[in-house]
């Protein structure tokens, strides 16, 4: 009985030889390129030849397994990580070629004197057709990063005059920039208000649900008038009287009214001028004013961006300061709507108890 155990746990613990029968040898991916080619017999259906008796098939000759084309054939998103891999060698080149030209790294003040230069980079569906994938936020935000770093190596390669690199930067850009650039940076900017021939200026201006068409002309001074001399002024007898200065006159009509009759609240009227003195030109141009819809306050503040607008026309030197105080741009603060079981927007009715 022991023998027959020590036979069996014996025969247990030796290792068992495994062989594997396969129809052709194993070829190593690195080696894809010397397969030979080898006859295959093609599996399928048998035709109604084949049914009838007729039992020969045709072997074909599929040739050598060729190497795929590209790195990534088996990502399954080949084109996107191929141009990945392009965008990438690009910057790596360029970056290099900076680094020789001593233009990178650049120190902070340097940078923030580059050429100003936007761009727009197409969207994510425009990006999916190139790419041939679904470009999710994550795609791409990888693929705008690397395009926002080649467009910084651009702007270096401009502001330093590097007229080959910035070419050939430029040629990989615009693959990738958005065939509606142009419109798109114009939607933020303003147009510029043409003086008519009058000299005169129309703006726009809007508060709430009022809306004022403004229009604004200078003032015209006086021509000082020619004074004739007295005996008494060339012996200086004339103590008491004073030079005159001709000080003009300007006005400030809302729908065919003055200022003061139209609004008799100072408030409404201190902000209505408040573009004016803050501009420092109170008295110099004379405004008319055509104010619709809503009440007083939002008509008072439609007119005051439509001022602001008229000043900025005329003097575009004061842009800056009217752009502090926050007088170029629309006040976006609208009246809350009234609410289902609320008395206003947020007032409620009193509770009774029974």
């Amino acid at each position: 009985m022991n023998v027959l155990r020590r036979q069996v746990c014996s025969a247990v613990r030796r290792p068992i030889a495994r062989t594997y029968v396969t129809a052709r040898p194993f070829v190593p991916p690195s080696q894809l390129d010397q397969v030979e080619s080898f006859p295959r017999r093609r599996r399928g259906r048998r035709n109604r030849e084949e049914e009838d008796g007729d039992e020969q098939r045709k072997d074909e000759d599929f040739g050598p397994k060729l190497k795929p084309e590209s790195p990534s054939f088996y990502t399954g998103r080949a084109v996107y990580h191929d141009n990945l891999i392009q965008l990438q060698n690009a910057i790596s080149r360029t970056r290099g070629t900076l680094k020789t030209l001593q233009l990178l790294p650049l120190p902070p003040f340097a940078r923030e004197s580059l050429i100003p230069i936007q761009t727009v980079w197409k969207t994510p569906d425009e990006l999916a057709r190139e790419f041939d994938t679904n470009m999710t936020t994550g795609r791409y935000r990888r693929v705008t990063t690397l395009l926002s770093e080649l467009h910084e190596y651009y702007r270096i390669a401009v502001t330093a005059r590097h007229t080959a690199l910035a070419d050939m930067i430029d040629d990989i850009l615009r693959l990738f920039t958005s065939g509606k650039k142009d419109a798109r940076l114009a939607q933020g900017r303003r147009k510029k208000v043409e003086l008519d021939q009058y000299g005169r200026s129309y703006t726009v201006g809007r508060r709430k649900t009022s809306s004022a068409r403004v229009w604004m002309i200078p003032v015209k001074f006086p021509s000082p008038s020619v004074s004739t001399s007295t005996p008494e002024d060339v012996l200086g007898l004339s103590g008491t009287r004073e030079p005159t200065v001709p000080v003009p006159t300007s006005t400030i009509l809302i729908n065919n009214l003055p200022i003061a009759e139209y609004f008799p609240q100072p408030a409404e009227r201190e902000r209505i001028v408040r573009p004016l003195k803050i501009a420092g030109v109170l008295g110099k141009y004379n405004v008319f004013t055509i104010a619709r819809g809503g009440g007083t306050t939002g008509q008072s503040g439609a007119i005051s961006q439509g001022i602001a607008k008229g000043i900025f026309a005329h003097e575009p030197d004061l842009g800056d300061v009217l752009r502090r105080a926050k007088l170029l741009r629309r006040d976006p603060r609208m009246v809350e709507r009234k609410k289902t079981g609320l008395a206003k927007a947020r007032k409620r009715y009193t509770w009774v108890k029974r």
